[in-house]
């Protein structure tokens, strides 16, 4: 019999069975946050204008980092939301406190993102336009 405290030996197939509960984890997230499919779709559109005005490799790693970093923090606010929903079901102004924190750091993944987003296209986009 194997005692709790011992440490299991490391598996690769162990390891890559595991990554189930992270993609049951994204499916969750997806089905569940309603803004999700908002920041995908335009995750999306920066893709699509990245494309159409030829932006450089460190404008795509800018980019790709922002659509990450927008949909990493909706994803641990979703989290977080689920755990003080089990944790406080009924009201409590912690509870609010952590989720409106949770939120504000979508929010201010959003701008970043938004930053991000004008000063790669909007001078593309000037340069069509004009």
């Amino acid at each position: 019999m194997e005692k709790i405290n011992e440490k299991k030996r490391f598996s690769v197939v162990a390891r890559l069975k595991s990554t189930t509960h992270a993609w049951r984890g994204l499916g969750i997230f997806i089905k569940t946050t309603h803004n999700s499919w908002i920041h995908i779709f335009f995750g999306i559109l920066a893709v699509y204008l990245g494309f159409v005005l030829h932006i450089s490799s460190i404008e795509w790693v800018m980019i790709i980092f922002s659509i990450g970093l927008v949909i990493i923090t909706e994803a641990l606010n979703t989290a977080f939301e689920i755990d003080i929903d089990l944790t406080s079901p009924t009201f409590h102004p912690y509870a609010r406190d952590t989720k409106d924190v949770a939120a504000g750091a979508v929010l201010l993944s959003v701008l970043v993102a938004g930053i991000v987003g004008l000063i790669i296209f909007l001078p593309k986009i000037m340069v069509l336009l004009g």
